[in-house]
């Protein structure tokens, strides 16, 4: 059986800790599916293109991982792309709630996909895009957190406020 796993998330911006899972994801997976979601919910910094887009400048050139954009539900997402495994990162304990709290609401629609978390490597823990977006903003120094292209991008999109 191939096991396909799909990796979501809005990744406004991408960061290093969102790379470090990805890299690790594409070791164990056959196939994975970074599927980058418009979320209604939250007003992004940059569109879904734009995004789709920085994910796919950013990615390393891995043979079995592939960037999506979606504007549907995660798990008829995961469905259409055939996947049978949703990817979750975890940082800390503070995100363990609401991520356990997802992967019920999702074993309850679609009851044939598995929900599994990744950890990132310690140098990325506290990483999480709405803190780069604050300090960008405020013209702080990203550059260890995010690739140089998501930081030139920040930039340029702050200057044009």
């Amino acid at each position: 059986m191939k096991i396909i796993a799909i990796y979501p998330g809005t990744f406004d911006p991408i960061t290093n800790g969102h790379l470090d899972l990805i890299a690790r994801a594409s070791r164990l997976y056959h196939k994975v599916i970074v599927a980058v979601a418009a979320n209604r919910s939250k007003i992004p910094l940059f569109s879904l293109d734009e995004r789709v887009a920085l994910v796919k400048a950013v990615m390393p050139d891995f043979a079995n991982v592939q960037v999506i954009g979606f504007d549907n539900l995660l798990v008829d997402c995961a469905r259409q792309q055939g996947a049978n495994v949703i990817l979750r990162g975890l940082r800390a304990v503070s995100d363990f709630e609401y991520e356990f709290q997802l992967a019920g609401m999702n074993r309850r629609l679609a009851p044939q996909l598995e929900t599994m978390f990744l950890t990132p490597a310690e140098q990325y823990e506290f990483i999480s895009s709405s803190m780069i977006r604050e300090i960008a903003q405020l013209n702080g120094d990203v550059s260890s957190f995010v690739p140089d292209i998501v930081r030139q991008t920040l930039i340029e999109k702050f200057k044009q406020e």
